[in-house]
């Protein structure tokens, strides 16, 4: 009897798997047709998340420095206002990365041209770094 729970206990769960299949995942599985799913499928939208490093600058006055974070927050409310930056925020700690944007422009070409107007990239405090980053439409932005 002691042998026999095994194999009892696999055959109920191989038959609810078999069950969970309908037919119409077997004909999806089989043919890759399914047209339900198809429309129901979210389309996908390419951003650009940009990764903000510390720069070679890393020593400013404390009336500079807090000249230029105005100005680098002005920037990212006027982007956003565009709605040409979509999310932004800093990281925690002290390393190398110290915050992130997401952009929806058209190429990264649009998104170096805008970045290179921010006031902590042009004066050296910070640097940047763009990678496509691709999610679906609506998920999390408009």
């Amino acid at each position: 009897m002691a042998k026999l729970l095994p194999a009892l206990l696999l055959a109920a769960f191989l038959a609810f798997v078999v069950a969970g299949f309908s037919t119409k995942n077997a004909l999806k599985l089989t043919t890759g047709a399914d047209t339900s799913a198809a429309k129901e499928r979210p389309l996908i939208k390419q951003y650009w998340m940009v990764f903000l490093k510390k720069g070679i600058v890393t020593e400013q006055n404390e009336a500079a420095d807090s000249i230029v974070q105005a100005k680098h927050m002005a920037n990212i409310r006027q982007l956003a206002d565009e709605g040409k930056m979509v999310v932004a925020g800093p990281f925690g700690g002290n390393d190398e990365l110290r915050g992130i944007f997401i952009m929806d422009c058209k190429d990264s070409l649009e998104v170096a041209s805008l970045l290179r107007a921010d006031a902590a990239i042009a004066t050296g405090r910070l640097t940047f770094e763009i990678r496509p980053w691709w999610t679906a439409k609506n998920c999390l932005f408009k």
